[in-house]
């Protein structure tokens, strides 16, 4: 695959985590995308891809419990 410029990849990238998060402002959707951009792992991977990998925590509700000791 031909790599995406990096402008074309946050965009492209922004997208796809804008499929998940339709109320989070676009402007912070494309901050969230450039930070994704840094790392090499996920800039390896199509932009929608890459996406969907660093959701998968949120999607698949894997949430650490804040629960303190004696408390319900």
């Amino acid at each position: 695959m031909d790599e995406l410029p990096e402008t074309e990849w946050i965009a492209a990238c922004a997208h796809g985590l804008q499929r998940h998060w339709r109320t989070v402002d676009p402007v912070e959707l494309e901050a969230v995308a450039a930070e994704l951009s840094h790392d090499p792992r996920l800039r390896a991977m199509r932009p929608v891809e890459a996406a969907i990998e660093w959701l998968k925590p949120v999607a698949c509700g894997d949430v650490q419990s804040v629960r303190q000791p004696g408390r319900i």
